[in-house]
């Protein structure tokens, strides 16, 4: 015997009666499933249900695929970084001022101490993910990974001297390699394969707003406070604490099936052969692209070069960061809606045409305009990315695959950035930002020669 109960676009108690049902359509369960007990696994089967009606409705989907159908768990995901990264960027960008001039370390232990904390994150990042597949659980991590972070910002207002801020920003990047994986896959198991773009966008998107808000607290807290770099970092502390306190109270994680299951850890060969080549071509594109992406210092030497005042270099990546954010959410919801491929192939184009107009500037404005063309970019790749490596790992890899993307992927970016600063002092800036566009070529021709990867959209064939 079977009854037909709604699918909800959210959840609701299902006492919606016959209009609802014609609306959303039913779906035959039989009888001793509608009584279940309360728990974690209804939220699972709501996201599969979803899934489902989109695949079943294009028209619904057309409509429905939209900010209001992104799981609350990502909102909340991206409520948390954009508190974190108000916390982190009000502290680090007065960080190398505050270490020349209030402790007197020199430039080279500024590099030193940079170094060792980015490099930290990198290796963090693979065992994290790893771990968060090993015992089936990502929030703990995440929650672990915030927490860290949270903990090392009053050590910075309470500094002496440089062993404590090295000390500090250690466990404060070893906190960012440990969340950023099982975040990332957390954001794709609580999505519908459908809505994955649009899930990774709002993310990165609301990451991104709070990397450009938390510099400008730092100048216009600085201004008010005569300033007092001490009071302003103790200011920090504030959204530290606001974004644990969402992790415990907002994200919310699904059940796992068979979660009592003994599982093999990943990092090992019996289960790094289930990525596939797929994956490693696409971890392949995307270092050449980190390649052709160095570090965004450069755009600052760039407004210098041209004669922009000192006082505003730090404007062209707050205009960057805006584009980036504007961009990242709806770049995102276009590729649940057309080839992801396609939308990769215009989004290393936009990064050519950035390296071109920076290569060719010699006003200001013309800085400005390449930094907001390559945040463009930025903002068209790099939650697609992410959403394309969900569609071509496993589902219990996920973490795994996130850790390997990110930790190769910030190799190449170190490299190429340590190369653009070779080019910028030997041949000039015109020659950096050619070799950028060089390898976005590259990378260009790459993703037109291999054959569309998994994940290609909602049209799609998605891995859950």
């Amino acid at each position: 015997m079977t009854v037909k109960i709604p699918v909800p676009w959210k959840r609701t108690v299902l006492t919606s009666g016959r209009q609802r049902a014609q609306k959303w359509g039913a779906m035959p369960l039989p009888i001793h499933n509608v009584r279940r007990k309360p728990g974690l696994e209804p939220r699972r089967n709501a996201a599969a249900a979803i899934s489902e009606e989109l695949r079943e409705s294009p028209q619904l989907a057309t409509e429905k695929i939209g900010l209001g159908a992104v799981p609350r768990a990502v909102v909340a995901l991206g409520m948390v970084s954009f508190f974190m990264d108000i916390s982190s960027e009000i502290i680090h960008s007065l960080l190398p001022a505050f270490l020349v001039t209030a402790l007197g370390v020199s430039a080279l232990s500024v590099g030193v101490i940079e170094g060792i904390a980015e490099a930290t994150a990198s290796i963090s990042k693979v065992l994290s993910g790893a771990i968060s597949d090993w015992i089936g659980k990502r929030k703990p991590l995440v929650l672990l990974g915030y927490g860290l972070a949270a903990l090392t910002k009053p050590l910075f207002p309470l500094a002496g001297n440089a062993g404590v801020v090295l000390l500090a920003r250690f466990v404060d990047r070893i906190g960012k390699g440990i969340r950023g994986a099982p975040r990332d896959a957390l954001v794709a198991d609580v999505t519908p394969p459908e809505l994955r773009g649009s899930a990774f966008g709002l993310r990165q998107s609301m990451d991104t707003v709070g990397a450009f808000v938390g510099p400008l607290l730092a100048m216009l807290l600085m201004a008010a406070s005569s300033d007092n770099f001490r009071l302003v970092f103790w200011v920090a502390v504030i959204p530290a604490a606001a974004a644990v306190l969402v992790v415990i109270y907002g994200v919310q994680e699904p059940a796992v099936p068979h979660g009592d299951e003994r599982r093999r850890f990943p990092i090992q060969r019996a289960e790094l052969v289930q990525l596939n080549t797929e994956f490693w071509w696409l971890v392949g594109v995307a270092t050449i692209l980190t390649l052709a992406r160095f570090s965004e210092a450069f755009l600052l030497l760039a407004a210098e070069r041209a004669g922009m005042a000192l006082a505003l270099i730090p404007g062209v990546l707050v205009t960057m960061n805006i584009v980036y954010a504007a961009s990242a959410y709806p770049f995102g919801r276009r590729s649940d809606r057309m080839s992801r491929r396609t939308l990769l192939l215009i989004g290393v184009g936009i990064l050519i045409a950035a390296d071109i107009v920076l290569a060719t500037a010699g006003t200001v404005w013309q800085v400005v305009m390449g930094a907001a063309i390559w945040g463009l970019h930025m903002g068209a790749t790099q939650g697609l990315l992410s959403a394309l490596v969900v569609g071509t790992a496993p589902a219990h890899l996920r973490g795994t695959a996130f850790g390997f993307y990110s930790l190769i992927t910030g190799a190449a970016l170190l490299a190429a950035s340590v190369v653009a600063g070779w080019l910028w002092t030997a041949f000039g800036p015109a020659a950096t930002f050619m070799a950028g566009a060089l390898f976005a070529g590259l990378a260009l021709i790459g993703i037109v020669l291999r054959a569309s990867p998994e994940g290609e959209g909602a049209s799609a064939s998605n891995r859950n």
